[in-house]
C-alpha cells in the first residue's frame, strides 16, 4: 500500500485531466465571498521536480503537461489550468509540476483552508516542508485519508471540495472510494466531491463508474480521457476518469470545449477519445 510514489507519474495525462477539473472546481467555489475548505485524501509530496530521479525515470510528463506547455491556442479551461502550472515555474521552462494541493492553494483565497492527508512516511515529510510557511491555513496530517475525510466533514464554513484519488494498487481501494463517498453524502450532502480513477482492463475499474452513478447525490458529472487503445495483454493504464458529485453548473460546458483539444494533444493512437456525461435531479 505504501509503495506508490506519485513523483514517478507527475504531470502525466491522468494528472492533466484530474487537475483540469480541480482548477475549475476551486475557481468556481472562490466566486463567492464565503470561505471553503479543500480536503485532499492522498495529497502526495505537494510538488515535483521534473528533473528528479523519480520523475525522469519514466518521463510521463512529456506525454502530458509538456504537450500543452507552449500552446497559445488552448480553450479557456485548459489555458487556465496551464497558467496555474506556470505559476510554479518562473521563467519559460517547465521544471516543476505542482501537485493537487499546490494547484488548489494557487486558486484559493486567504480565507480558505486546506486539510491534507498523506500516509507515505517520506512524502508527508516533503508535504509538511513544502507548506511550512502557510501556518494554520494548511494543515498536513500523517494519516489515512479516508479516515481523515470523515473527521473533517462537515467543515465549519459548510462549503468544501474533497479530492479522493488513491493509487488503486490494492483491490480494496475500489470498495473504499464508494463507501467513502456514501459516507460523505450522509455527513455533508452539500459538499463537492471529486474522485479520480484509472481506466484499466480489470473488472473493478470497469464497474466503478456504474457504482458511482447509483450514489444518492443530487447531481453528478463524469468525464474520461482515453489516450490509447487498451493493450492486448491487458497491461497498463490506457486512460482515466473523473467523477464529480454536486458539480457546478459551469463545469460541463467548460469540459465540452476543452476535451476535444485534450484528446488531440495527448492521444497516442486511433483509440484516443473522451466521454462526458452528467445528471441532475
Amino acid at each position: 500500500m505504501l509503495s506508490y510514489r506519485h513523483a514517478f507519474h507527475a504531470g502525466n495525462h491522468a494528472d492533466v485531466l484530474k487537475h483540469l477539473v480541480l482548477v475549475q472546481l476551486t475557481r468556481y467555489l472562490a466566486r463567492k465571498d464565503k470561505a471553503f475548505w479543500y480536503v485532499d485524501t492522498h495529497a502526495g509530496a505537494g510538488s515535483y521536480a521534473l528533473d528528479s530521479a523519480h520523475a525522469a525515470k519514466l518521463g510521463e510528463h512529456r506525454a502530458g503537461i509538456a504537450r500543452l506547455w507552449g500552446r497559445k491556442d488552448l480553450p479557456a479551461a485548459l489555458a487556465e489550468y496551464v497558467d496555474v502550472v506556470r505559476s510554479s515555474n518562473p521563467g519559460s521552462a517547465l521544471k516543476v509540476y505542482p501537485g493537487s494541493p499546490d494547484l488548489a492553494l494557487a486558486t484559493m483565497r486567504a480565507q480558505d483552508r486546506l486539510r491534507l492527508f498523506e500516509l507515505h512516511s517520506r512524502d508527508v515529510l516533503h508535504l509538511r516542508k513544502h507548506f511550512e510557511g502557510e501556518g494554520k491555513r494548511v494543515i498536513v496530517e500523517h494519516s489515512d485519508g479516508f479516515a481523515g475525510l470523515k473527521a473533517v466533514l462537515p467543515p465549519p464554513p459548510r462549503r468544501a471540495l474533497a479530492l479522493i484519488d488513491p493509487a488503486y494498487e490494492e483491490k480494496q481501494d475500489y470498495e473504499r472510494v464508494v463507501h467513502a463517498l456514501k459516507d460523505c453524502l450522509q455527513r455533508f450532502p452539500g459538499g463537492t466531491y471529486q474522485l479520480w480513477y484509472p481506466q484499466l482492463t480489470r473488472l473493478d475499474a470497469h464497474e466503478l463508474p456504474g457504482r458511482l452513478k447509483r450514489l444518492p447525490a443530487s447531481s453528478w458529472l463524469h468525464v474520461t480521457l482515453r489516450v490509447r487503445t487498451p493493450a492486448a495483454d491487458g497491461f497498463g493504464m490506457h486512460g482515466s476518469g473523473v467523477f464529480v458529485l454536486n458539480p457546478p453548473w459551469t463545469l460541463q460546458a467548460s469540459l465540452q470545449a476543452a476535451m476535444p483539444c485534450l484528446v488531440a494533444a495527448l492521444g497516442l493512437d486511433a483509440g484516443a477519445g473522451y466521454t462526458l456525461e452528467s445528471q441532475a435531479s
